[in-house]
């Protein structure tokens, strides 16, 4: 394998954007699980398929319509439920199933027929262009960079929010900050693993990272290692096994997690 991933630039593109997105869900799967925004993130992700859509519809790079449809989701999100007092995983359903419907209206509408829609709802990582891996060593580098400045506010506000909002004041601020982060992160994500399991991308290796590690900045670190094992791992044996890579490398996370699980009862 070593010889094919020297000889061409699909394979070197995919070890790549699997160290880059993985780093990527160290960093925010870390703040989503704390943060217990997993709905939201599957909601921003189901979302941003409205932006997918409208840039086939226009004939542009689709993720960066899906990058404004997301961070704007988060922030009419966000006021909705600051402003009326409806639920808030009611709010998220119904921007997840509309953001979904657009985009299958804008896909229809489209000119000619786009089978890469479905690398978007499935992922594949094995078409990743150096444009979108490019983007992603961006997105990367930005999280390590704000995550690293603001680690001493991210933490309590995650963990004691009322002693945050009596030490900064502006909780709103950083949940903005946070919301966006997490927006742009997952939109980088779902040419990867699709939209579809992206959610599975960013919980599985900090589920089991939180089962050995405290220590919230040391879970970051080991879950983007866990992640970055296991999707070679997956990588490895899809291509053995000439199967689906993203699909693969979801599996390889779940058996894992699973096998945790299981090993640490029989402990």
């Amino acid at each position: 394998m070593i010889n094919n991933i020297l000889s061409y630039a699909f394979l070197q593109n995919a070890i790549m954007s699997i160290v880059m997105v993985s780093i990527i869900c160290g960093i925010i799967g870390s703040i989503i699980v704390e943060k217990k925004a997993v709905m939201l993130s599957g909601g921003i992700a189901h979302i941003s398929f409205a932006g997918i859509g409208l840039g086939f519809f226009l004939g542009i790079e689709p993720i960066i319509p899906a990058l404004i449809v997301a961070v704007l989701a988060t922030f009419v999100i966000s006021i909705i439920n600051r402003r009326t007092d409806t639920n808030t995983d009611s709010v998220i359903g119904i921007f997840w199933s509309f953001g979904m419907a657009l985009g299958i209206f804008f896909a229809f509408f489209s000119k000619g027929y786009n089978p890469d829609m479905l690398s978007y709802l499935f992922g594949d990582v094995l078409t990743i262009s150096r444009f979108y891996l490019n983007l992603e060593v961006v997105i990367t580098l930005a999280n390590i960079i704000l995550v690293t400045a603001m680690y001493e506010y991210i933490k309590p506000y995650l963990f004691d929010e009322t002693h945050f909002e009596i030490r900064v004041s502006k909780n709103s601020l950083m949940e903005i900050l946070l919301n966006v982060m997490i927006a742009v992160s997952i939109v980088i994500l779902i040419k990867v693993v699709g939209i579809i399991l992206i959610i599975a991308m960013l919980t599985i290796p900090v589920t089991i990272a939180k089962k050995y590690i405290n220590d919230f900045k040391y879970v970051m670190i080991a879950s983007a290692i866990i992640s970055i094992v296991l999707s070679f791992a997956g990588l490895y044996i899809s291509y053995i096994l000439d199967v689906p890579a993203s699909a693969t490398i979801i599996i390889v996370m779940s058996v894992v997690y699973f096998a945790t699980i299981v090993f640490r009862r029989r402990k």
